[in-house]
């Protein structure tokens, strides 16, 4: 399965985005991260732009939330691995940048981050549990799964 994430909207506090599965050329979800940076911040700074593999990530805080949360789905947190400078980069719920520390948010709605400092993403669980088990799904049947992240 290869993934895509387009990178539509550059703020000065968040990035706009959109989630394909390229596959079979299919719209997933809208996207929200953190803003670019020259130089790297913790926790503030989106992923480099390039193609990663994703993973479960069985372990940590979100695995534990996310297994209570959505316990009839939840085998892992869908993780982008190999992500250079960075660690634990997920795909999760959340709604603003603030909810992200360089991880992607997925949604099934989205503002424009030129009008909303920010940004924001909505309808995020419901997008979230609509996309991850096919997902987690293929990780864990050994199908290669890879995110490629770009910016237009």
């Amino acid at each position: 399965m290869n993934l895509e994430v387009i990178r539509i909207s550059s703020g000065t506090d968040s990035t706009n985005g959109i989630l394909l599965d390229k596959t079979n050329n299919k719209f997933l979800a809208y996207t929200l991260e953190d803003e670019q940076r020259d130089k790297k911040v913790y926790g503030e700074t989106r992923i480099p732009e390039g193609t990663y593999e994703l993973a479960l990530r069985k372990v940590g805080g979100y695995h534990a939330k996310y297994s209570k949360r959505f316990s009839d789905i939840h085998i892992g947190m869908l993780h982008v691995t190999n992500v250079p400078g960075f660690e634990y980069i997920l795909i999760h719920c959340g709604n603003t940048d603030e909810h992200t520390a360089g991880c992607l948010l997925v949604g099934d709605s989205q503002e424009n981050n030129q009008i909303t400092k920010d940004g924001f993403i909505g309808k995020s669980t419901q997008a979230y549990k609509r996309i991850y088990p096919r997902i987690a799904e293929a990780i864990d049947c050994g199908e290669k799964v890879t995110i490629t992240y770009k910016t237009i």
